[in-house]
């Protein structure tokens, strides 16, 4: 997974004993996902390779609404938004003045931030779940049970039952981390936010599933 590619993918922890908890990891993840109709934040995102050294930083700010809808929009250092409109994922660069367009299929739902808005009985059956807690945060751990998908584990970080960090860790063993801050549940969100008018003269790429 290029650096580029993966662009398109805070609170005090009191000092408590970290207890893991993985007989009731999936429930209690179907607990915190199922009320969430939307969510909108802000995010700070960085990219670590197997060592630890920090490849990529980026920010910017995300809206999804279940199921199926995301816009992903990255504003530093290279500009970049992700839409799924609930059927098709479209990937603008605006550098390049080009889009990539793949249908909403099982491999890709398997990418983070778009399996989130999907449904919360598939991820539970697609991933193993397990459940840690320290203080108010709660950290859910997935891995995927196929062979097939774009990382080896994915972390959902809760404060409060907001969303509130995400880590993915792929095959390689890099590591994708994403902040999230302003974060709001249930509120309504336009549905133009899942539609992307794309510049005149943009190279559309349609990749087949």
């Amino acid at each position: 997974m290029t650096v580029k590619k993966s662009l398109a993918a805070g609170a005090l922890l009191a000092l408590t004993p970290l207890s893991a908890m993985a007989d009731d990891g999936a429930e209690r993840l179907t607990h915190m996902l199922e009320p969430v109709k939307t969510y909108v934040a802000d995010f700070d995102q960085e990219i670590l390779d197997s060592g630890g050294q920090r490849l990529q930083e980026a920010s910017g700010r995300m809206w999804l609404a279940r199921p199926g809808h995301f816009r992903w929009e990255v504003d530093a250092p290279y500009e970049q938004v992700v839409v799924s409109n609930g059927e098709e994922v479209t990937l603008y660069d605006p550098d390049l003045q080009q889009a990539t367009v793949q249908a909403l299929d099982e491999r890709v739902t398997h990418t983070p931030a778009l399996l989130l808005s999907g449904s919360t009985d598939e991820l539970t059956e697609s991933y193993e779940v397990t459940r840690s807690q320290q203080g108010t945060a709660e950290t859910f751990t997935l891995t995927p049970r196929e062979a097939d998908t774009l990382f080896e584990s994915l972390k959902l970080t809760f404060y409060g039952e907001i969303l509130g960090r995400l880590q993915m860790t792929d095959s390689t063993g890099q590591r994708t981390a994403i902040e999230f801050d302003d974060a709001q549940q249930n509120v309504e969100v336009d549905d133009s936010r899942f539609t992307l008018e794309l510049p005149s003269g943009t190279d559309v790429i349609r990749e087949s599933p």
